[in-house]
């Protein structure tokens, strides 16, 4: 069987990957295992040394591995290029911080010496989505490499040939065969992976849908997970806030990466006495998003990844327009090469609506008008996914109750565009999943806390 790489800006075939069968799996998890026994040995200082040769190749490969993201699935060349930069900062993070994040936690007691410790749980299988197909890698890769784990990635399908440019990447900085795999399977391969005794841990970044298939198949065998799903994300705006600061914020979290990103803003909950105001600003803002070819460094906006995708969020708008939302921008199909759809802006926006049920994953900002302040908390919260959450208002000390008390969400952002940080830790809640990535708690999912106690 083939995998077969497309570029989402003209619809051309870019590359056939061959799939391995499950036998060369199977006998590959087993060399990660062997892999692991020796590589969970090594000086963490070592493994650092080997992370510092991998910034290295980042910093030497940046533009090739950035027109790569580009060419299979579209984001704009400029988004790319600080994709790997960002990947470059999680490696400089971990390698400064992670002797502190494992170190040995003493605790007073009786005893002569109580402590907890932190060690490598062996092979972890890294499930991961196209969106963002170099930094989901690695903010996996780094802190489970790091802590003495070893990696078996099955990326997207779509950008198999990031997949492969990252391993080419770990084999050119030096690191041991087998350390970290990426394996080209189709996603029905998936489940015996997980089901195999060898791999004892499983990180997914993708659909509800995947979420729940791979929950499913990691708890009949016992399996830890960390699940990083999709979410609905809500903007408040209060009557207070600077609207044009806030209506900026909307347009770049909404629109980056084509509306293709988890966490970004995909409900704007306004009070009433600005309502018209912010769709205003909002619908002169939205012409700086001109849909243009990707690999131009002027682009701001790219074409979808996938023509599946696009027909999609088509049919989603025209669900939500059906429902009885106001089409002010875009919503319709161009006449142009690729799996383009234009930045959309929805008013009006019900909350029994479909855009409040479900995930809109493109180019669309959805706007509803909220009563006063408490309708916009509840209007925020009406959602089962919780995953990020911003709040514009002058008021800093009540933006940052709200933030603190009052919103369901994993990631919560005051005056700013909920983003994620190596240095701080990132995932949801409800139906946007479970677990942390990145900071300290990301490092330590897949470590076993164990205790150790000694007495005299």
């Amino acid at each position: 069987m083939f995998i077969e790489t497309q570029n989402p800006a003209n619809g051309l075939t870019l590359q056939k990957y061959a799939t391995i069968t499950d036998a060369k799996v199977e006998l590959q998890i087993e060399a990660s295992h062997q892999a692991f026994l020796t590589w969970r040995a090594r000086k963490l200082s070592e493994r650092i040394s080997l992370i510092q040769c991998l910034i290295q190749q980042l910093q030497q490969e940046k533009q090739e591995c950035a027109e790569l993201i580009t060419a299979e699935m579209g984001k704009p060349i400029k988004f790319s290029i600080a994709e790997i930069e960002k990947c470059i900062l999680a490696c400089e993070y971990y390698c400064q911080h992670a002797q502190e994040i494992i170190a040995d936690h003493h605790i007073p007691t009786e005893f002569k010496n109580s402590l907890v410790t932190y060690n490598p749980l062996g092979v972890i299988l890294a499930v991961m989505p196209w969106n963002f197909p170099f930094w989901q890698v690695f903010r996996a890769l780094v802190p489970n490499l790091l802590l003495g784990n070893v990696i078996l990635l099955k990326h997207a399908s779509i950008v198999s040939g990031c997949g492969q440019k990252i391993q080419e990447l770990l084999t050119k900085a030096g690191f041991p065969e087998n350390v970290f795999k990426h394996l080209l399977i189709t996603a029905q391969q998936t489940a015996p992976v997980i089901a195999n005794a060898y791999v004892r841990g499983v990180t997914l970044t993708g659909s509800e849908e995947a979420g729940r298939q791979i929950a499913s198949e990691a708890g009949r065998a016992l399996k830890k997970v960390v699940l990083e799903l999709g979410g609905n994300d809500a903007c408040v705006v209060l009557q207070d806030a600077d609207l044009q600061q806030a209506a900026k914020a909307i347009l770049s979290s909404r629109l980056r990466n084509t509306g293709q990103v988890c966490v970004s803003t995909k409900r704007v909950i306004v009070e009433e006495s600005v309502h018209r105001e912010l769709v205003e600003i909002l619908l002169a803002e939205i012409q700086a998003y001109p849909m243009s070819d990707p690999m131009s460094h002027e682009s701001n906006f790219g074409p979808m990844a996938r023509e599946d995708l696009r027909q999609n969020i088509h049919h989603q708008v025209h669900t939500v327009i059906a429902q009885g939302a106001t089409l002010l921008a875009g919503g319709f199909i161009p006449e142009m090469k690729g799996f383009y759809y234009p930045a959309t802006l929805l008013d009006n926006v019900h909350p029994d609506s479909l855009a409040f049920q479900e995930e809109l994953f493109g180019p669309v900002v959805c706007v509803t008008a909220a009563k006063n302040q408490d309708h916009a908390i509840t209007l925020a919260n009406q959602t089962r996914f919780g995953l990020g959450a911003s709040i514009f208002t002058k008021n800093h000390a009540l933006g940052l109750e709200l933030a603190r008390q009052y919103l369901d969400a994993g990631l919560c952002f005051v005056n700013m565009p909920v983003t994620s940080d190596p240095r701080l830790p990132f995932g949801g809640i409800k139906d946007s999943g479970y677990g942390r990535e990145l900071s300290r708690e990301g490092m330590l999912e897949f470590s076993n806390i164990k205790t150790v106690m000694v007495n005299d």
